[in-house]
């Protein structure tokens, strides 16, 4: 696959609200000519020297005769690769160098710039009121004394210092076996733990996704539920929200390590959560080569219980409510009916609307411009209170959602593969909407469109000079800081958007739902 040759240098700034931006981007590029293919991501054009375009065709070449030297993750990193004056971000392939671990032994990775994972084999013991986990051998000639210690955090923002300095540690210590006969098994597994904590960003839909169940999964499914989590900043409103979910990684009660003072044996232990990029899976580094896909599919089970019992609820009320207008002319009632049938029958649009900053300021005529081209629309306000299964029903069932970049942008992960994503880019935010949403929903198999707007769409050109930087070089904006970008970027920018424009984008998103909705029906025909 030709992509394009870009080298970026990102000076990264986090929100503990979720929402993640590149502050300075610098950028060298291929010439047009050497761009295969159409990512939807804007980039400078040049017209280089004829001797520039030999050597760049030489080093793409070079790709193809030494796929051993430059494997796709190899070229990732030197694509797109992290660099951080300030932060020391050096992108990494994150390779399982723990795999194999022999009994009484305990293995770390630390090698990944995402997270710390340790994985203890052998005599495995809880003591929650020392933060401690334990690993005795059974060599029988070692005595009490700590033959090894580690300490780690069992969360997946290891960059982050000042979000992993609120995330509890845990020391991870190897004695001898004579030391165990003063921590007595209170509860004894046959199946091995993982651990993890629940605190940093969790409470953002982004972040309990990719930093959160993601890695769970990731790290969890190659026991086939046969595991026990161990959960560090235990919340039950966490497991309460993701319980469909969790039952289908572990088919045991979730343990909260600071809750349950008992001692818990296991035969394995995995401290700490693996990752590999954003809202995606590698598969490249799973051992039985699991996708994005697979996890969807966690998702679809989990959520269709709950979901055919809300449309028994649904058709419940809905007799009842007849019941209560059969008065209604019969004439009227069946023209109702018909109204409601040849609406079911188009392609469907979500809007997936936003209650603060970053809100679509003429949303009605919007969804009037939506109808017009042939679509149903449903517009989606989501709160933290929302029901996961409720929105996961409504997008499931839809061919395009549509939504300004934001934490709730990670529901694109509730659509099926093969519908179409639109997300709308507000100024200063284009690498980070591309990065977090636009390439994992491409993984996932959608047909993603960004849809950049200009500065005239946004609420900041009439807070601002036309030629104010904010306006025409947001990256230089971005550049001054992580306050400056939440502040105006953030915080305090809307869209309105050109309708004339936009409509281009629906149009690409209608003839696309059209035309698998054909594919879909040959199919069943056959």
């Amino acid at each position: 696959m030709c992509k394009k040759m870009m080298h970026y240098k990102r000076y990264q700034h986090w929100n503990r609200k979720g929402d993640v931006f590149v502050v300075c981007v610098d950028e060298e590029t291929t010439p047009i000519g050497l761009v295969c293919g159409n990512s939807g991501y804007n980039h400078k054009r040049t017209k280089p020297k004829l001797f520039y375009l030999l050597f760049l065709c030489l080093i793409s070449f070079s790709f193809f005769l030494a796929p051993q030297l430059f494997t796709s993750r190899h070229k990732f990193s030197l694509l797109y690769s992290f660099s951080s004056e300030e932060g020391g971000l050096i992108s990494k392939s994150d390779f399982n160098v723990c795999s194999s671990v022999s009994n009484g032994s305990i293995c770390c990775e630390r090698s990944s710039i995402r997270s710390d994972v340790c994985v203890m084999k052998g005599d495995v013991r809880t003591d929650s009121a020392s933060s401690r986990i334990t690993l005795y051998r059974n060599n029988g000639h070692e005595n009490g004394e700590v033959l090894r210690h580690e300490k780690i955090r069992p969360y997946t923002r290891k960059w982050e210092k000042n979000v992993m300095d609120t995330v509890d540690e845990l020391d991870l210590v190897v004695k001898g076996e004579h030391s165990r006969i003063h921590q007595k098994c209170d509860v004894k597994h046959d199946v091995p733990a993982v651990f993890f904590s629940t605190g940093g960003y969790t409470g953002n839909l982004y972040h309990e996704f990719n930093d959160g169940l993601l890695p769970l999964y990731i790290t969890s499914q190659q026991f086939n539920k046969k595991v026990v989590f161990v959960i560090l900043e235990y919340h039950a409103w966490w497991i309460m929200k993701y319980e469909n979910v969790l039952s289908h990684l572990t088919e045991y009660p979730i343990i909260d390590f600071s809750g349950d003072k008992r001692t818990h044996c296991f035969p394995e232990a995995i401290v700490g959560l693996r990752i590999h990029d954003e809202l995606t899976v590698n598969s490249s580094l799973m051992g039985n080569d699991k996708t994005i896909r697979d996890f969807r599919d966690i998702l679809d089970r989990a959520y269709w219980p709950r979901i055919r019992s809300l449309i028994q609820d649904e058709k419940r009320e809905a007799r009842m409510n007849m019941e209560k207008h059969v008065s209604l002319p019969s004439s009227e009632t069946k023209m109702m009916t018909m109204e409601e049938k040849q609406d079911l029958k188009k392609p469907k649009v979500v809007i997936i609307a936003r209650n603060d900053s970053r809100a679509i300021m003429n949303e009605d005529s919007l969804v009037k411009l939506i109808e017009d081209v042939g679509f149903h629309v449903e517009v989606l306000r989501p709160q933290r209170t929302t029901e996961l299964a409720s929105i996961y029903r409504v997008l499931n069932s839809s061919d395009v959602m549509i939504g300004v970049h934001g934490a709730a942008m990670t529901h694109f992960l509730f659509m099926r593969p093969g519908s179409v994503f639109i997300q709308i880019i507000p100024l200063g935010t284009d690498w980070a909407a591309g990065t977090y949403y636009g390439e994992p929903a491409v993984k996932l198999g959608l047909k993603y469109i960004g849809y950049k707007i200009l500065p005239k769409e946004s609420s900041l050109y009439d807070e601002y000079d036309k030629n104010d930087p904010v306006l025409t070089d947001p990256n230089s904006v971005n550049d001054r800081g992580w306050e400056f970008t939440k502040k105006i970027y953030l915080d305090r920018q809307n869209v309105r958007l050109n309708l004339g424009r936009f409509r281009k984008r629906l149009l690409r998103a209608y003839y696309h739902s059209v035309a698998n909705e054909s594919l879909r029906f040959r199919h069943q025909s056959q």
